[in-house]
């Protein structure tokens, strides 16, 4: 065996463990359906990963009935199609490591015979873990990562419920122009603030592409390090800037060193427009607490739409009671990226890999099924969900708030961002 081993390359090994894993899967068919579940679950983003996880093991609770389901959520309660087989949900810690996870996606699908993968909240780690899932023909959903070229790669077994940042960025220029309208204003001179791994860079590319397109001018532009452990420098460059809106792009450690270096180096902009992440993280309150106030998010979800939809608040209080925290954008987009491949797979009737992306793609859930404020979730030929949509929330008196769209908004936007020696 060892000298058969010796002798097969690299993909016509993983192709004999495949086989192999599918087989073990079929064979489980009936009692356990394994899904690989891939987070940062140590190092700097660890906090939410915890968060991602929990509302991972929620949405897996609630399809395998521990938990009654929540109003009529798309969630394959029961999996009646697979004689109530149980998701067992194997988690991979990436560590905010690229190569990390593309080696964690290998073992949960060659050692653990998972028959999905569900991943990995980093763009960047996304992108390199999904191309071992397509080598091996193994469906993988992508439930939080919104670098846009994740949907341009060709890939047949690649699919995101998540909107992606062509369409969040898009929706910041709806925003600024709608403000300006509404307020008088002039929101025209902007600073780009962005970590450098693909989401930043994919997303300072789209800003500069749309405030060309649209009117807007660049005043600074600053890619800084992701993980970044001092901010003084390129802050003070932004303040010299002097623009009338900052856009920023950062995960939870960044965000909060951002903003205690704002606050130290007396750097208020009228308008801070955050592309969520970090942003909308538990422990970016729990850490700024008051000082987390008046910045702008863009958004995929919030609380304080519960009025308009009622499982939102249903499936938040599961969270709140079984975790203590309140679901939030990141945290609400894998509970329902799990819900969504749980739905597939029972549709399915199968546990193959090719039944189950087959099943995706026939994935047609109206919005009165799910807790965003989507139109819905249905994929098109690149594996993307056209039915997303974008919301922009505030953060007041430590509560995020939506503001717009203007006609679902639950407050009015406090502008301009106060200065911190007014507070």
């Amino acid at each position: 065996m060892k000298r058969l081993f010796r002798g097969l390359g690299l993909g016509a090994l993983g192709c004999l463990l495949l086989a192999s894993a599918g087989l073990m899967g079929a064979a489980r068919a009936e009692d356990e359906i394994r899904i690989g579940a891939i987070y940062p679950l140590t190092g700097a983003a660890a906090g939410t990963g915890v968060e991602l996880k929990a509302a991972a093991e929620l949405a897996a609770a609630i399809v395998n009935k521990e938990i009654p389901l929540p109003g009529n959520l798309a969630a394959g309660a029961g999996m009646p199609n697979l004689k109530g087989a149980k998701i067992k949900l194997i988690f991979g810690d990436h560590q905010g490591n690229p190569q990390v996870g593309a080696t964690e996606a290998e073992r949960l699908i060659t050692q653990e015979h998972v028959v999905a993968l569900i991943g990995c909240y980093f763009s960047n780690v996304t992108a390199t873990a999904s191309q071992v899932a397509e080598r091996y023909g193994v469906p993988f959903l992508n439930a939080s990562s919104s670098s846009t070229p994740l949907t341009e790669r060709g890939f047949k077994w690649f699919f995101r419920t998540s909107p992606h940042d062509d369409l969040f960025v898009a929706n910041f220029y709806d925003f600024l122009k709608a403000v300006e309208q509404k307020k008088g204003v002039q929101l025209r001179k902007l600073a780009l603030f962005n970590e450098n791994t693909l989401w930043g860079g994919e997303t300072t590319k789209i800003e500069v592409k749309l405030a060309e397109e649209q009117g807007f001018t660049v005043a600074e532009k600053i890619l800084y390090p992701a993980k970044s452990t001092q901010m003084t420098s390129e802050v003070q460059r932004l303040k010299a800037a002097d623009p009338q809106v900052l856009m920023q792009s950062s995960y939870l450690g960044d965000a909060i060193l951002s903003m205690k270096t704002y606050k130290e180096l007396g750097f208020a902009p009228p308008m801070v427009l955050a592309n969520d992440a970090g942003f909308s993280d538990s422990e970016y309150l729990k850490t700024l607490g008051k000082d987390g106030n008046f910045v702008l998010s863009r958004e995929v979800w919030a609380l304080d739409l519960a009025d308009r939809n009622p499982l939102i608040k249903q499936v938040n209080d599961l969270m709140k009671g079984r975790n203590g925290v309140n679901l939030n954008g990141n945290s609400a987009r894998v509970f329902t990226g799990v819900a969504v491949l749980a739905d597939a797979i029972n549709r399915a009737g199968s546990t193959q890999p090719e039944a189950i992306r087959k099943a995706l793609q026939e994935t047609n859930i109206p919005a009165d099924q799910i807790i965003m404020p989507w139109k819905g979730i249905k994929f098109d030929e690149k594996g993307q969900n056209s039915l997303g949509t974008g919301i922009i929330v505030q953060v007041q008196n430590e509560q995020y708030r939506t503001v717009w769209p203007f006609d679902i908004a639950t407050a009015d936007i406090v502008y301009p961002f106060p200065k911190w020696e007014g507070r």
